[in-house]
């Protein structure tokens, strides 16, 4: 087994086991293979800020850790915590690239869209089954769509999110990914994951 593949199998046992598995990623953003890719796609959210009104946690990998975990201590809530818990670490893998400042304001915009793609090719490289890339891929590229529906923006595409993934898993998805953040509301979260699943089910 290459050394990627034996770090692959080690954050994959360190997703489904640990009850906080942002200890062993930061201690293994630490290791050389980090600086190579595919890992470096990774390392690059360290370096990728964040607009502090909507993220005071500071950049991607720090949104992305308390993600992890968040999705740790849900991920028997999961019918698929493998996919599930991938997802959760690669969610945000497209800010590097969409991070832009517009009119004083850092923004990410298509960074799910540009996310499906980067996880898919990260898998890919890994040589991860297909049917578990495609899982992962599907939930990066819609994880979005609980903020879309609960702001009302015209981005989402419901129809496509219902062929293509589970919609439980990204309300799971998504109820870690707004409370992975500093100061996070739970309880509105939780009504804006509500409101996600009954505009999904209203949604012909």
């Amino acid at each position: 087994m290459t050394v990627e593949k034996q770090l692959f199998a080690a954050m994959d046992q360190h997703l489904l086991e640990d009850a906080t598995p942002s200890d062993y990623f930061q201690a293994a953003s630490r290791l050389p293979e980090f600086q190579e890719y595919p890992f470096n796609l990774l390392l690059a959210l360290k370096k990728a800020d964040q607009e502090p009104t909507h993220h005071p946690e500071g950049n991607v990998w720090n949104h992305t850790m308390l993600v992890v975990d968040q999705a740790a201590s849900r991920r028997d809530q999961s019918s698929q915590p493998r996919a599930f818990m991938w997802a959760a670490l690669l969610h945000d893998i497209g800010k590097p690239a969409a991070t832009k400042r517009i009119r004083g304001k850092l923004t990410a915009y298509d960074h799910d869209k540009i996310g499906e793609k980067l996880s898919r090719q990260f898998l890919l490289t890994l040589d991860a089954p297909e049917a578990f890339i495609q899982q992962v891929a599907d939930l990066v590229r819609f994880h979005m769509h609980v903020l879309y529906a609960a702001k009302n923006m015209p981005y989402g595409d419901m129809q496509a999110l219902k062929s293509h993934t589970d919609p439980q898993e990204v309300a799971l998805l998504g109820l870690c990914d707004r409370l992975g953040r500093t100061n996070a509301d739970q309880a509105l979260e939780e009504q804006n994951i509500a409101l996600f699943l009954s505009k999904l089910m209203n949604k012909k």
